[in-house]
């Protein structure tokens, strides 16, 4: 593992959206229903909510600040940066993946309908 890269200030380049803040781990229904994290199988595939970090100079879709719903997988491994606000992990999106585009952060409590790929994979 490596520590974090510091920056004073980070842009994307031309159209791309840099996101931070995505979860990827379990979450908890109000009924108290366990939902798995995403362990890179069928279990806990889902869209993820980010926000966005950077934009490049050609996006005119998206504003820094908002929040994104980004098609499950449709991001770059995560790269931990340090600014003057603290440490994140910034990933790079796929922007024509993106679902959804709020200017609040959502409440993050879909259901997934991820179907399981194999029986040895059942509770």
């Amino acid at each position: 593992m490596y520590d974090s890269i510091k920056v004073n200030e980070l842009q994307a380049l031309h159209d791309h959206v840099l996101v931070a803040d995505m979860n990827f781990g379990q979450r908890q229904t109000s009924a108290g229903v366990i939902l798995l994290g995403d362990d890179m199988r069928t279990v806990g595939i889902r869209p993820r909510w980010a926000q966005v970090y950077a934009i490049g100079p050609k996006q005119k879709d998206i504003k820094v600040g908002e929040w994104v719903l980004v098609t499950h997988g449709r991001w770059t491994r995560g790269v931990k940066i340090e600014d003057g606000t603290g440490e994140k992990t910034v990933r790079r999106i796929d922007t024509n993946d993106i679902l959804l585009v709020t200017a609040e952060e959502p409440i993050d409590d879909n259901m997934s309908g991820a179907v399981l790929s194999d029986a040895k994979d059942r509770w």
